[in-house]
């Protein structure tokens, strides 16, 4: 599987009070979005996200990025220490789990400063339908 990281910097400014003069601040954000090539065999494709699923907290993990009510402009998605406290799990066993759902392609991953979110990649999920339809 190919990896990369994909880099954008945002910019924001605005003008603000310091005493007697107008000042002039300015923000740079960076985001690094992590991608992955799902030019892999179907048969690996679905080994990885069946190994993904079969585990019952990362189905709950699914779910909650479904149902998240942080949506942003484009989808929903949930940073790393709302899905530690919606799943009551510690940070390590969420950084785990997301790894693997992330790898498996089924979340994606993006990181916005300190702040990490996660994204359902339905793409991918209904993939992973259409190719169990035409195995099994």
């Amino acid at each position: 599987m190919d990896t990369g990281t994909l880099s954008r910097v945002s910019a924001s400014a605005w003008y603000y009070r310091h005493g007697d003069s107008l000042k002039l601040a300015i923000a740079l954000t960076l985001v690094d979005v992590r991608w992955y090539s799902y030019a892999m065999a179907s048969d690996e494709f679905l080994d990885r996200a069946l190994h993904a699923i079969a585990d019952p907290t990362r189905r709950r993990i699914l779910q909650a990025l479904r149902h998240s009510e942080n949506n942003s402009a484009t989808k929903p998605c949930l940073c790393a220490g709302d899905i530690e406290e919606q799943m009551k799990l510690s940070q390590p066993t969420i950084s785990h789990h997301m790894s693997i759902l992330t790898k498996s392609g089924l979340v994606a991953a993006t990181k916005q400063g300190q702040w990490r979110w996660y994204s359902r990649n339905e793409k991918a999920i209904r993939q992973v339908v259409k190719t169990l339809r035409g195995k099994l």
